[in-house]
């Protein structure tokens, strides 16, 4: 198909907001995924708030409406610009070795377990998955230190489907005792053997599972038929997907460009949302057909089926998707990275500067967001703020300002 134009995927955009996600407020009975979805519906509209922009030029004085985003990690709109900034935050903790891409994931059969007991359930998943890499990194027969590890949950399969997996991007060096361990893995070698890594894993998960019960922390409706499961999914081989390694620093940020802050789906892989019908069209691919022409497919649910499929993917309230292990880990790890820019004789790493919207966008995309759409040479001022359609604060100078206007 071809690619969607501008004007098409603004169409897209505001069909999914007003038809798609409005209807979930009349579908979704979980107060929480309806106040999610409320915050979809109202993104970038008056209801969220706005700016009102005037121009400098007192020859201008154009005036236009900047609305406000929801900020919603759900959302398919917001968080470019957090990605971006977390990116390059992640640019001064990387080091000079390989890296390497390891995917977990769970068992279908667990699917229903899983989602009814969400925070539970995606914590074990971080928690094992960091368990084995970590263990096996122990051993000085792969490594014998501790490496650096970004783990990154999602939920979904291309078609929406609920499918728990966790990313891990793990250095292939690492430090003991103040020193730093150089990779032992062959440059064209997965980072540990895979066969083990899914024995380690699959023992940790079910063993965790079991203390749960006992310990009566998940919410089982029929517990006999669960152990049943249990008992049957222990017999199977439980999938690590291990990935050649990336080929370096600038390959990592690359991939976490793609992949952090992602949500579900986004518009550009929409095709058509037909409300008459009350069907919505998008494009997915499937995987068991990669490399091949029938790679790219494309699916038609009915509008509230896909509801129910984007509702699978809202995270628990305040659930950290994003976490790091190994001497990456959050507790000092600011001493630890100077440390280790030492042992390698390297640059002191830079300190995190937030930069500023304006910034990000002239240089990301050449548009200068303060600039006057119609004199094309001054800047645009914020001169009022607006909340629900209802003036809240107006402004003599001439404050911060961070979004960006709409066009």
């Amino acid at each position: 198909m071809s690619e969607q134009t501008t004007s098409t995927l603004a169409q897209i955009r505001h069909q999914l907001q007003q038809i798609v996600f409005k209807r979930a407020l009349k579908t979704i009975q979980n107060p929480y995924s309806k106040d999610v979805f409320r915050k979809l519906t109202h993104c970038h509209t008056a209801t969220q708030g706005m700016h009102r922009l005037r121009c400098s030029d007192n020859n201008c004085l154009h005036e236009q409406y900047q609305y406000h985003n929801c900020g919603n990690r759900h959302c398919p709109n917001c968080g470019g610009m957090r990605r971006e900034q977390w990116i390059d935050d992640k640019r001064s903790e990387l080091l000079p070795t390989s890296y390497f891409h390891v995917v977990f994931t769970v068992p279908h059969e667990l699917n229903a377990l899983t989602m009814g007991n969400r925070k539970q359930m995606y914590d074990l998943l971080f928690e094992a998955s960091a368990y084995t890499l970590l263990t096996l990194a122990k051993d000085a027969k792969w490594l014998g230190a501790t490496p650096g590890i970004i783990s990154m949950l999602h939920t979904w399969g291309q078609d929406l489907s609920f499918h728990p997996h966790i990313h891990c991007i793990v250095s292939g060096g690492g430090l003991r005792d103040q020193q730093w361990i150089r990779e032992k893995r062959k440059s064209h070698s997965y980072l540990f053997p895979k066969v083990v890594m899914e024995k380690i894993y699959k023992a940790f998960y079910l063993k965790r599972i079991y203390v749960m019960l006992k310990k009566n922390e998940l919410q089982v409706t029929d517990r006999r038929a669960l152990e049943e499961t249990l008992n049957a999914i222990s017999q199977k081989r439980w999938n690590v997907y291990a990935k050649r390694p990336f080929g370096g620093p600038l390959q990592v940020l690359e991939y976490l460009g793609r992949y952090t802050h992602k949500v579900a789906i986004t518009a550009h892989r929409i095709k058509e949302i037909d409300e008459a019908k009350g069907t919505i069209r998008f494009e997915y691919k499937d995987y068991r057909m990669r490399g091949t022409k029938e790679e790219k497919k494309t699916m038609e649910l009915s509008i509230d089926e896909f509801i129910r499929r984007y509702e699978q993917h809202i995270l628990p309230k305040r659930f950290t998707k994003i976490r790091h292990y190994g001497y990456l880990k959050n507790h000092k790890r600011t001493e630890r990275l100077k440390q280790l820019f030492a042992l390698l004789q390297l640059p002191a790493p830079p300190p995190k500067i937030m930069i500023p919207m304006r910034q990000r966008m002239l240089e990301k995309y050449g548009k200068d967001i303060r600039l006057c759409p119609k004199c094309e040479h001054a800047h645009m001022d914020l001169v009022a703020t607006y909340r629900q359609g209802v003036l809240c604060k107006t402004y003599e100078e001439k404050p911060k300002n961070k979004a960006s206007p709409s066009n």
